[in-house]
């Protein structure tokens, strides 16, 4: 999940690795750390500070340093506390050899024993300063080095069990950088006269859009003058240029105190971007040309395992919802993490379905890898065009949501649940779902950017919510059908921003233990449109409201029989059932920001979390 960042070229201006470190900051900021080849003494100098990039930043003060290549690195701790010793980049014993590394190194000790039994000085044990499984690779580096830095690395990752996105400098090749990639994200970014290599495209956007995205295995020289690529085999091999779809300036502010804010009231465009060329109203069908290779297996489809983590879990949930009931196909969801440690029964005409916004999930890649060794059919729905997930899934769709920075997912959720709502239409029109019903649903498709603006217009009653309800210390969220995974998305994000301890449950379950937790102490927020289920939510809220428990309850606009049920109400527009979590949602990220930023926390960067999860 560490934030990684590497160049080489014409600019000998370390700072620019600082300022890319800023906007890599979300993936890890447990402590923030560079090495910088300087040539005029021909030795690497470093600097690490815990805590933000900002700390760093503070101690380079005034330092007018020069050099390159250089090395950035922010660290969301696995192996070893957030210290000093243990902040990226590290190096051998010799302080020629410096690493900053993302990913798990599972056999570390192993390593270490190795080298101290095979160390060229027999009776000189290698030196291991910090806690981290990371250090060990540099050591090792040190010990298969022989004039030719990419050898070196090579040799040394052959014995790597375990995850990296690695970059790596040594003042013996002052004029090369090596980077390779196992399981974490690293890609290259492309410029005139210069390289650099990022875990995540928002690192380098500012310098250009051209990059090479590594696959898995693959290790990459950088010189001045040229790129050159290798297998995991050590063969040579052609690069893929792409192009960055989104620029700096969406991956800013703009205007907002904060990204989340920001990408919470970006969602009427984003909910337009993922729809945008693929609904089509009058043939009731939906346009997904990631799917259009794997259309006809599709339609024989008998059973979708759709394979998520976290946010996306849930998003999955409501996707089950839509497919089984519109389209008719059975559906499996399964946490990633859960699934890759079970055995799991394929059948002939199953899919995987796999959904992650960073499109680098390390806990949904493991199943990915599984499903396809099972000869499944794999799709994905990804948000980060030329991740690991997008590349090595057989069809899927993009979001298109554009980067989201904060990270609690707001956008990338709405958008993964629109693309379900779509991909439920794709299916259904395949089988059974009527054209009257294809053209209801698209149409109601179309309209939620319009629903969701008029969501948003609530944002100060939900303030005032926030307000009323920040210090307690726990909080139930409720919901059926269609609206029981919002509930557990609510709960994650309160407890994701605020640290306020908080459940989500079926509403059904409150009799089957929950309910016991009721009084005046312990608050539920109700969700509960005017849907099929709303008489089941009511009959909910009477027995909290028995027992003494506060309420709020979020329901459709024009519902009055709810002021009987509690006055703390927040209202939603109608929409088709299938849709209504699209809209349900949104409040809730409102209420956790706000409560957040009411208890002084900083909600792009709440503690001990980081973006993308690409560590097990």
């Amino acid at each position: 999940m560490c934030g990684i960042i590497g160049y080489i070229g014409k600019q000998n201006d370390p700072r620019i690795g600082l300022e890319a470190l800023k906007r890599l900051e979300y993936r890890g900021y447990d402590s923030a750390g560079m090495a910088v080849y300087n040539d005029k003494t021909g030795k690497i100098s470093t600097s690490r500070a815990v805590g933000r990039v900002a700390e760093l930043e503070k101690k380079l003060g005034g330092d007018n340093i020069q050099g390159g290549p250089f090395i950035f690195h922010t660290r969301w701790a696995t192996h070893g506390a957030p210290t000093i010793k243990n902040a990226h980049p590290h190096s051998d014993c010799t302080n020629s050899f410096y690493i900053a590394h993302n990913g798990i190194i599972e056999n570390y000790q192993e390593i270490k024993n190795f080298l101290n039994k095979n160390n060229k000085a027999p009776k000189k044990l290698h030196v291991f300063r910090s806690e981290t499984d990371t250090e060990v690779l540099a050591h090792l580096i040190e010990h298969f080095f022989n004039g030719d830095l990419l050898s070196a690395v090579q040799k040394a990752l052959d014995k790597v069990v375990g995850t990296y996105g690695v970059v790596v400098i040594s003042s013996h090749a002052p004029n090369e950088i090596i980077a390779a990639r196992l399981g974490s994200p690293l890609l290259v970014g492309i410029g005139d006269g210069e390289y650099f290599i990022a875990s995540d495209p928002a690192g380098i956007l500012a310098h250009t859009k051209k990059v090479v995205y590594l696959n898995e295995g693959e290790v990459a020289k950088l010189t001045t003058e040229s790129m050159q690529l290798f297998t995991q085999d050590k063969v040579a091999k052609q690069h893929k240029v792409q192009e960055i779809e989104w620029d700096l300036e969406e991956a800013q502010k703009g205007g907002h105190e904060h990204f989340m804010l920001k990408e919470i009231m970006e969602q009427p465009n984003s909910i337009k971007e993922t729809t945008r060329g693929r609904l089509l109203p009058k043939e009731g069908n939906v346009k997904l040309g990631g799917l259009e290779l794997v259309k006809d297996k599709l339609a024989k489809a008998k059973k979708i395992h759709i394979i998520a983590c976290g946010t996306a879990y849930y998003a999955g949930l409501v996707g089950k919802y839509m497919i089984e009931e519109y389209a008719g196909v059975p559906c499996n969801v399964d946490l990633g993490s859960e699934f890759r440690y079970r055995k799991p029964i394929f059948e002939k005409g199953d899919i995987a379905l796999f959904i992650s916004q960073s499109g680098e999930t390390a806990d949904t890649i493991a199943p990915l890898k599984e499903a396809k060794n099972r000869g499944v059919l794999t799709l994905g729905i990804v948000n980060v065009v030329g991740s690991t997930i997008a590349r090595e899934t057989d069809a899927g769709i993009y979001n298109h949501a554009g980067p989201e920075i904060g990270v609690a997912s707001t956008k990338a959720f709405t958008s993964q649940l629109v693309a379900l709502a779509m991909l439920t239409v794709f299916l259904g029109r395949q089988r059974n779902m009527s054209h009257t019903m294809g053209v209801r649903i698209v149409e109601e498709i179309e309209k939620l950017p319009k629903l969701v603006e008029k969501v948003l217009q609530g944002e100060k009653d939900i303030k005032k919510f926030a307000r009323k309800y920040k210090n307690y210390t726990n909080m139930l969220y409720l919901g059926r059908k269609y609206n029981y995974p919002i509930a557990l998305e609510g709960a994650l994000k309160l407890k994701e921003i605020s640290y306020i301890h908080a459940e989500g449950y079926a509403g059904g379950e409150m009799k089957h233990g929950p309910i016991a937790l009721i009084d005046k102490n312990f608050p539920t927020f109700s969700i509960m449109p005017d849907d099929s289920v709303y008489e089941k939510m009511s009959s909910n809220i009477e027995e909290i409201k028995a027992r003494g428990g506060p309420t709020i309850a979020l329901t459709t606009k024009g519902n009055k029989k709810i002021q009987t049920l509690t006055k703390d109400v927040i209202y939603i527009p109608r929409t088709l059932e299938m849709l209504t979590p699209i809209l349900s949602v949104i409040p809730f990220q409102l209420f956790a920001y706000y409560v957040g930023t009411l208890k002084g926390y900083n909600v792009d960067k709440p503690r001990n979390l980081a973006k993308s999860v690409t560590v097990e």
